[in-house]
C-alpha cells in the first residue's frame, strides 16, 4: 500500500506520498494541491501580488491581468477576490472547463484565445492579447509570470527549503518545467545549500523550453511554446521529456491506487519513474513535485472519449496486464 506521510501536525507544505509500492521505484511525491487554490501556483501568485503591493504597483482601481493555462489563474482569482480587486485571466482553448468555471465563480473575467500565433502558438496569442489590454487602459496590471523574478523566488524561499527539511539526505529532485519558475527557484536553492542534490527537469514533449521543436500539446500545465526567461540550463542536471499519452497512462495508474492527480503531476511522475528506472538504485532518495490534483481534469484526462479521440483507442490499456483500464 502507498504511504501518506504527514510529519508532526497537519501542514499542507509537508504532505508527501511514498509511491514506492505503486511504482516499484523509490519515489516520494510532494503534494502541492491541498491549499485553497488547489495547486502549487498559489505560492507564486502570492509572492508576485504581495511584491507588487509593496512596490505600489497595485491600486484599489487596478485590474490584475495574467496569461495562464489554468492553475495560476485560479490562484490569482482567489487572491484578487480576497483583496477586492478585479482580475482578467487570458487563457486558451486547452484550459479545462472546470478551471474556467472556477475562475468565473471567484469573480474573474476569462478571455479564451482560440487562434494560435503563427510562430508562438496559443501562448503567443495569449501574450499578444495581454499586451493589447495593457495598451488600452492604464488600470491593467500585468504580473507577468514569465518574466517576474518573484515567480522563482517563491520556490527559492519556500518550496526548496521545505523539501530539504523533510529529506535532508535527498539524492534527486524532479520538477516539472512550465515557466520554469518552480524549477529555477528550487535549483538555485539546492545549488547554494545542498549542491549534491541532482535536479532533473521534466518537460512535456512538444515544448520548446529545452531547445526542441514545437509540437502539439493538449494537456495544460507543463511545457511552453516560447523560450523561458528564467531558465539557466547549467543549474539542471538532466531533462526528461514525456509524451502526453504517457501522462494520461500515469494519471490513470495512480488513480487506480486511490490518487487522483492532475496532468502536470502525471507528467512529472511519468518522467521520474523513467529516470529512476535508468539511473536509480534501491537506496536512492528521490522526491517529485506534484503541482496539482485531478478534479479539474475529470472532463479531459479522466474522460475516456476525450483521451481516445486524441491519443487512440488503446492508450488506456495496461501494458503489463493487457486489459482495458476503466474510464
Amino acid at each position: 500500500m502507498p504511504v501518506i506521510t504527514e510529519p508532526h501536525q497537519y501542514n499542507e507544505d509537508a504532505l508527501y506520498v511514498d509511491l514506492g509500492a505503486v511504482l516499484d521505484q523509490p519515489l516520494h511525491l510532494k503534494c502541492e494541491g491541498f491549499n485553497f487554490a488547489g495547486s502549487i501556483k498559489l505560492k507564486a501568485a502570492t509572492e508576485m501580488v504581495e511584491a507588487a503591493e509593496r512596490r505600489g504597483v497595485i491600486h484599489p482601481w487596478s485590474v490584475l491581468v495574467e496569461s495562464s493555462s489554468g492553475n495560476l489563474g485560479v490562484a490569482l482569482s482567489m487572491l484578487a477576490a480576497s483583496k477586492g480587486l478585479k482580475f482578467v485571466c487570458v487563457t486558451d482553448s486547452r484550459c479545462n472547463l472546470a478551471t474556467r468555471r472556477m475562475m468565473e465563480a471567484l469573480g474573474a473575467e476569462v478571455h479564451v484565445m482560440t487562434d494560435p500565433d503563427p510562430q508562438e502558438g496559443l501562448l503567443g496569442a495569449r501574450l499578444r492579447h495581454v499586451r493589447d489590454l495593457l495598451a488600452s487602459d492604464e488600470k491593467y496590471v500585468w504580473l507577468n509570470q514569465y518574466g517576474n523574478t518573484d515567480n522563482w523566488r517563491a520556490h527559492y524561499r519556500r518550496t526548496a527549503p521545505e523539501i530539504h527539511r523533510e529529506f535532508p539526505h535527498l539524492d534527486v529532485l524532479f520538477v516539472g518545467a512550465g515557466t520554469t519558475g518552480t524549477l529555477m527557484g528550487c535549483a538555485r536553492w539546492f545549488r547554494e545549500w545542498a549542491p549534491e542534490v541532482r535536479i532533473v527537469a521534466v518537460d512535456a514533449a512538444g515544448s520548446v523550453t529545452f531547445g526542441d521543436a514545437p509540437g502539439r500539446r493538449m494537456i495544460p500545465g507543463l511545457g511552453s511554446s516560447v523560450p523561458s526567461q528564467f531558465l539557466e540550463p547549467a543549474l539542471v542536471d538532466d531533462v526528461v521529456r514525456v509524451e502526453e499519452a504517457d501522462t494520461v497512462r500515469m494519471c490513470h495508474r495512480l488513480a487506480r491506487r486511490g490518487f487522483l492527480f492532475g496532468g502536470s503531476t502525471g507528467t512529472v511522475v511519468s518522467g521520474a519513474t523513467r529516470w529512476l528506472a535508468e539511473h536509480g538504485t534501491p537506496g536512492t532518495t528521490a522526491v517529485a513535485l506534484a503541482p496539482d490534483l485531478g478534479e479539474r481534469y475529470l472532463d479531459t484526462v479522466y474522460q475516456s472519449n476525450w483521451v481516445e479521440a486524441l491519443y487512440g483507442d488503446d492508450v488506456l490499456c495496461d501494458e503489463e496486464e493487457m486489459v482495458p483500464v476503466s474510464p
